[in-house]
C-alpha cells in the first residue's frame, strides 16, 4: 500500500500545532522568586490601643497554624509578653478562640491583640469612644426659637 501524501501546507507529522496565538515564554526570573503565598500566611497585627492604630505584618508557616503559634509570633514581633494578652480579635468584631478559627484566616486579614487591663494603665489609656461621650448639648437646650 502506498502512504498517503502529505499536503505541503500541513505541518509535518509529529509536530504540535500552536494555533494562531502560541503561548508566550515565561520569564526565567519567575522560577527564582520564592512563592511565599503558598508556604506562609501573612497577617496584619496590632495591639488594641486608642493611641496607636498601625499594623505590622507577621508571617506564619501554614503547616504550623495554631492559636498558640499566632500568639507567640505576634507577641514576639510586637515585643510583648504572651501572658499579657487577654483575647485575639479578627477585625472588625470576631474573637479568635481555637485552632480552627486560625485555619480560616486569609492573607492580610487584620488581627488585634487585646491586652489584660491593669490598674495603672487603665486610667492612662482609657479614652471614651464616640458612643460613650455625652451627646447632650446644654446650650442648645436653653435656646428659644
Amino acid at each position: 500500500m502506498a502512504e498517503p501524501q502529505q499536503d505541503m501546507r500541513d505541518e509535518p507529522a509529529g509536530e504540535n500545532k500552536q494555533g494562531p496565538n502560541p503561548p508566550l515564554p515565561t520569564d526565567p526570573g519567575d522560577d527564582a522568586k520564592p512563592n511565599h503565598t503558598c508556604l506562609e500566611l501573612v497577617l496584619k497585627v496590632r495591639i488594641q490601643s486608642p493611641k496607636e492604630n498601625d499594623f505590622i505584618e507577621v508571617e506564619l508557616n501554614r503547616q504550623e497554624l495554631s492559636y498558640q503559634n499566632l500568639l507567640q509570633v505576634s507577641c514576639c514581633e510586637l515585643g510583648i509578653n504572651p501572658d499579657q494578652v487577654e483575647k485575639i480579635r479578627k477585625l472588625p468584631n470576631t474573637l479568635l478562640r481555637k485552632d480552627k478559627d486560625i485555619l480560616r484566616l486569609r492573607d492580610l486579614q487584620e488581627v488585634e491583640l487585646i491586652l489584660m487591663k491593669t490598674g495603672s494603665s487603665q486610667l492612662i489609656e482609657y479614652t471614651p469612644s464616640l458612643i460613650e461621650k455625652p451627646c447632650y448639648n446644654s446650650n442648645a437646650a436653653k435656646m428659644t426659637y
